[in-house]
């Protein structure tokens, strides 16, 4: 029997969907109503992005330096202008022997490597005296110097798939190379992990510690079958699979009512999960475990999650250096050679701080890790990169005061199965955009950050797209629920008139985002495809400048 709100159903959701698309503004000096409006905060719930970071975003990264291995009593002459790769294998090697925290120390000047050093180890540390003072010069490509297999599968996936780069106004017709989101210099990994996961025929599902029976989205309370393989401290991960095809319950849980395709690539792979969550135990009480930070989706009869083991490092850090590489041409998007910074996978509370990396094709790249803390980093140079800073299919990693300088394709991006990533106070000087990669990427947040853009003018109006997904159709939509983007300010040029109202737009990119206190230094409306809830458009939001730094003070007190 037909109830009046159920005949009233489609006229409510026709006005839900109406003010979502209207603008709402904030008060002065007051709370955002997602905020502070019981109404509004649960027909648009936030994530709670403070468990982003090292240690849950509450523990302060180690200091203790441990055991000390110096490169230079292994043969490494800085400034010398010779080749230091075996010296510096040499000491890696002897930090390896090393029983509990090490730290490998490279000195003031220039050190140079045309090796890829391998971390596969815990609890190390790689240091320099300050990134104007120490630095590591890789003069040669990893195209050249990589004689691993470590990217085979990934270069059989782009040659079954016909991953080819093609612009005809440049005579460009050529296969992505391997190096394009993949690889690095300084390489963090488990001994004999699979570092790029392209072939489903190779797929295998971690072992199951227990399955998940219940437990509540943004809670951190989850029933579990049998609770006898868990122990407090424990690292594990929470596994969501598609099992059920375009049908299954955890799609709709990534992305709602959504009229926009779904592709394939979500459940063709059925023995890889769509959605990771990498977390702690915290506790365990009979059946019922609390995980270290909140569940990322329900876990119900028709939605389970397996309780996998992972194996990863954990307390990995590369500080204080300079990055450096040489003057090369660029050969363009998908083409890079194999200048990448870092390249951190399979890591648990991990850290990269104070660095400065210049000309690279790609600064940091994560995949398969989680806890990460990356720290005032700066990209510089005039080579156009693929990433500064890439957090793909990893959870919790802030991103905080990362000043890009230099030309990016996607200076600030979120990509494939990338959850509750945090870019917290970054600068993009020069092509700024946010990239939200398509694939599963869900509760992200760009909070506090300053964009220099440079809108166009078709003589009627001045507009800018702020907003340029990458991915192939076969992982739309761009994004899930939650994403948002936070009190972030844009940049014009003198050249914008100071009366000029601004169109900062998207492409079609995924259901579900905020977008609270976009402001700029001029008059500014936003287009953004599907319709986001949207709030304090033209305000900086002085209550509450950063939507991380203000969850983080109410859950430490």
């Amino acid at each position: 029997m037909m109830t009046l709100r159920d005949s009233l159903r489609p006229a409510l959701m026709l006005l839900a969907a109406a003010a979502c698309a209207l603008p709402a503004q904030a008060e002065p000096g007051a709370l955002p109503k997602i905020l502070s409006d019981r109404a509004t905060m649960a027909a648009h719930p936030l994530p709670d992005f403070s468990y982003a970071g090292y240690g849950f975003g509450l523990a302060p990264i180690p200091e203790d330096a441990g055991t000390v291995i110096d490169v230079t009593e292994y043969g490494v002459v800085p400034d010398d202008g010779l080749d230091d790769s075996k010296a510096v294998l040499a000491a890696l090697a002897a930090a390896n022997a090393v029983e509990g925290r090490v730290t490998l120390r490279f000195p003031k000047g220039r050190t140079q490597i045309t090796e890829i050093l391998r971390i596969t180890r815990s609890d190390i540390v790689l240091d320099g005296a300050g990134p104007t003072e120490t630095e590591l010069y890789f003069p040669r490509p990893l195209k050249l110097i990589d004689k691993s297999g470590d990217a085979d599968e990934l270069r059989a996936y782009l040659v079954r798939e016909k991953k080819y780069e093609v612009q005809p106004e440049h005579n460009i017709d050529y296969l992505f190379t391997e190096y394009s989101w993949a690889g690095g210099m300084i390489f963090v990994a488990p001994e004999g992990s699979r570092p790029a996961s392209y072939d489903p025929a190779k797929d295998v599902r971690d072992p199951v510690l227990a399955n998940g029976v219940a437990g509540k989205q943004f809670g951190r309370e989850l029933t579990v079958d049998d609770a006898s393989r868990l122990r407090v401290g424990d690292v594990v991960q929470l596994q969501w699979f598609a099992a059920e095809g375009a049908d299954s319950a955890i799609l709709k849980s990534l992305y709602g009512d959504t009229d926009l395709p779904v592709g394939s690539h979500h459940w063709t792979s059925p023995d890889r999960p769509v959605v990771v969550q990498s977390t702690r135990v915290a506790a365990v009480r009979g059946k019922r475990v609390t995980l270290g930070d909140p569940l990322l989706h329900d876990v119900r009869a028709d939605q389970p999650a397996a309780v996998a083991q992972w194996r990863h490092l954990a307390n990995v850090g590369i500080q204080n250096l300079r990055l450096q590489f040489p003057e090369s041409p660029s050969f363009g998007h998908h083409l890079e050679q194999g200048y990448n910074g870092i390249y951190m996978t399979g890591v648990f509370d991990g850290w990269v701080r104070n660095l400065v990396i210049d000309r690279s094709d790609s600064g940091i790249l994560t995949d398969n890790a989680a806890s990460l803390t990356i720290a005032d980093v700066t990209t510089t140079g005039d080579r156009r990169a693929h990433y500064s800073v890439h957090v793909g299919a990893a959870h919790n990693v802030l991103v905080k005061d990362l000043r890009v300088e230099n030309p990016v394709i996607h200076p600030l991006s979120v990509n494939t199965r990338s959850t509750r990533a945090v870019f917290l106070r970054s600068q993009v000087l020069r092509d700024a955009i946010i990239d939200q990669h398509s694939g599963s990427n869900h509760q992200n947040l760009f909070d506090a950050i300053v964009m220099h853009i440079d809108p166009k003018s078709d003589g009627d109006a001045w507009h800018y797209r702020l907003w340029v997904g990458g991915g192939a159709p076969y992982w739309k939509p761009g994004h899930g629920l939650y994403n948002t983007l936070w009190n972030a300010r844009l940049v014009t040029p003198d050249a914008v008139p100071a009366d000029a109202k601004l169109t900062i737009t998207s492409g079609i990119e995924g259901p579900g985002e905020r977008i609270v206190g976009l402001h700029a230094d001029r008059a500014i409306d936003v287009s953004y495809t599907p319709a986001p809830y949207i709030e304090a458009t033209g305000q900086a939001l002085d209550a509450v400048p950063s939507l991380y730094d203000w969850q983080l003070a109410r859950r430490k007190r």
